[in-house]
């Protein structure tokens, strides 16, 4: 990366914020800086959607987080089912979690197709003012000491400049930012080579449907019957040695009977594909002006969607942080606080997901384990901690407030009342501020925050129904999680003046 400083002759700054890739991740940070009125502009190189979705499954603090924004139903082709009394999901493809219990609210699960989640984020983002441009590949930056240069090359090779305040990289795996920013992206190797891609199954009738261990490896089949099924190898030989080199129809075919052990006719492929198991993390996820996040920020072996959504939570929880740096509220550290909450989160699921991984062996000895572990998943407290986990729902960060236990907590969705009449905790924050609710009792707490009510909505509240209020007042960040809470006692107000001031800046 280079760094220059800006001279009298520098290029004007074009726009506030840069987003490299136009993917899910990248369209919801732009809906999530446009609804704070920082409208980006999203560079893609992709001329069109591809419509490909190698994930589909939308876990709970992503539709929670969703819902809080007025999109959990937007990304539903179909609608989802709540309530059920068994959801279930797979640990190592062990199918014996229960995911019923994650959320109190709504579907714990959500099926969206990653093309269509990001078609609906775009096209929120581009009514609130964003701006995508897509054949637009970037191809490196260079970061001064108060602007970033983009260099970008359009589908006719001709090459371009963009000059920005700041950019974010979320142009995946292979990012061009991260790696022109200079941002080490370091982890585990590869040991597992797998290929995927859609293919018309000849017989489906007789194809090796589902997830299916064999002892030379696993075959995962979605059948389609009537058009093409997308069919998956993983092959625990070792990684292929040129990750680059392009995957032929034969070679998918032959290794789908290898490990099946039959014959299984296939015809019409398309959007054929390579990759492993190497577990990787960018160490850190801001220098300078560049930030990191999706799969720019930490890759993984696909298991149960966790890449797309730890992505999602990504973009939840900078979009608002960097608008507040844009717009001259942040108070110090606010930004840095985006590496310290989700670097953790990132090298979590990259630690589930190698030991997934090493689950899925097809040795005999790990077959013992195998059924060990299924044995275990069946006990309460084992399915709540992996539910949990693979969720995300069990994320609470540390928002410096000790002894306050709700401080860092994800704030549950609740029916209330208010002056207008009834509404929600989720309806309250579609707008994406900052909000503090409060019962009549806790008025003391509006006071104290009048300084700040151009950036916090305050709202007084009471419960509506049998369920509480947690605390006589919540101040909830924008992407849903409690800053404070009151118990009640007079004694809590200096600690919220605090509070406010450590992630809202000095009132106005």
């Amino acid at each position: 990366m280079t760094h220059r400083a800006a001279g009298p002759a520098a290029e004007p700054v074009t726009c506030e914020v840069v987003i490299v890739g136009g993917g899910p991740v990248g369209m919801l940070l732009a809906h999530e800086l446009a609804l704070q009125g920082v409208p980006p502009l999203v560079l893609e190189k992709l001329p069109t959607p591809s419509g490909v979705s190698k994930a589909g499954t939308l876990h709970a603090r992503t539709v929670e987080s969703l819902h809080r924004r007025g999109l959990r139903e937007a990304v539903q082709p179909r609608p989802a089912r709540g309530g059920q009394p068994s959801v279930p999901f797979h640990f190592a493809a062990m199918f014996d979690l229960d995911f019923a219990e994650v959320s109190g609210e709504g579907p714990v699960m959500v099926g969206s197709p990653q093309a269509y989640a990001e078609q609906v984020f775009a096209e929120r983002a581009a009514a609130l003012g964003a701006r995508i441009v897509r054949g637009a590949e970037c191809t490196g930056i260079e970061q001064e000491e108060d602007r970033v240069t983009v260099e970008v090359r359009d589908t006719s090779g001709t090459r371009h400049e963009v000059t920005t305040h700041w950019v974010v990289a979320c142009d995946g795996v292979r990012s061009a930012v991260r790696r022109s920013a200079g941002i080490p992206f370091t982890g585990t190797p590869a040991t597992v080579s797998a290929l995927m891609g859609e293919v018309r199954l000849l017989d489906p009738w007789n194809a090796p449907t589902g997830w299916q261990r064999t002892p030379r490896g696993w075959t995962l089949v979605w059948l389609n019957p009537a058009g093409h099924s997308r069919v998956c190898t993983y092959d625990f030989r070792g990684p292929e040695q040129d990750r680059q080199a392009e995957v032929t129809f034969e070679e998918l075919r032959a290794e789908t009977e290898r490990i099946a052990g039959h014959a299984v006719p296939m015809a019409e492929p398309r959007d054929l594909t390579r990759f492993s198991d190497a577990a990787l993390q960018a160490e850190r996820y801001r220098r300078g002006r560049v930030l990191v996040a999706g799969d720019a920020a930490h890759a993984h072996f696909p298991m149960g969607g966790q890449g797309l959504n730890t992505g999602l939570q990504d973009a939840l929880n900078l979009g608002w942080k960097l608008a507040a740096e844009v717009q001259g509220w942040a108070p110090p550290g606010l930004l840095e606080t985006y590496h310290t909450e989700r670097h953790p989160a990132g090298a979590r699921v990259l630690h589930n997901v190698r030991a997934q991984v090493a689950l899925m062996n097809p040795q005999v000895l790990t077959t013992s384990l195998r059924e060990l572990f299924r044995e275990m998943m069946h006990l309460p407290q084992v399915n709540r901690f992996l539910s949990g986990m693979i969720s995300a729902t069990d994320t609470r960060y540390d928002v410096g407030v000790p002894g306050d236990r709700l401080a860092g907590a994800f704030a549950p969705d609740l029916p209330l009342d208010n002056a207008k009449g009834p509404t929600s905790l989720a309806a309250l924050m579609t707008d994406g501020r900052p909000l503090l609710l409060h019962s009549a009792e806790a008025a003391e707490a509006a006071e104290v925050l009048k300084g700040w009510t151009d950036r916090v909505r305050v709202v007084e509240v009471h419960a509506k129904g049998p369920a509480p209020l947690p605390a006589p007042a919540l101040l909830i960040r924008p992407d849903g999680y409690v800053l404070w809470s009151d118990p009640g006692g007079a004694e809590r107000v200096p600690t919220l003046t605090a509070v406010a001031e450590a992630w809202f800046g000095t009132p106005a």
